[in-house]
């Protein structure tokens, strides 16, 4: 079955950096987009980035644009969110999944969580 395992998640200070890094398994990763996602305490999940199967196009939500960058190593079947310029609204769980413009219906992992404070 599908499943995927999140980590990389802590407590930084505005301005630095973290990694995500999403595991995946049960599925033939290399054929797959994959997402990340983040949920902010009282708010909606979002989509924050996200990278193709095909030919490695990106996509990123505004609000992370320049500051964020996906990437893929398919030999690993991982996915990573590397985070620089870290702001305090960026604190959120975030969470991959499959899929590009919106999450195929598979199971959520449990999530990393990122928390920037001073």
């Amino acid at each position: 079955q599908v499943q995927v395992v999140e980590s990389g998640g802590g407590l930084v200070q505005p301005g630095g950096s973290l990694r995500l890094s999403c595991a995946a398994s049960g599925f033939t990763f290399s054929s797959f987009p994959m997402s990340w996602y983040r949920q902010a305490p009282g708010k909606e999940r979002v989509l924050v980035a996200a990278i193709s199967a095909v030919n490695g196009g990106t996509n990123y939500a505004a609000s992370v644009k320049g500051r964020f960058t996906i990437s893929r190593d398919n030999a690993k079947n991982t996915v990573y969110l590397q985070m620089n310029s870290l702001k305090f609204e960026d604190t959120a769980v975030y969470y991959c999944i499959r899929g590009y413009s919106g999450p195929y219906s598979d199971p959520w992992g449990q999530g990393t969580q990122v928390t920037v404070s001073a």
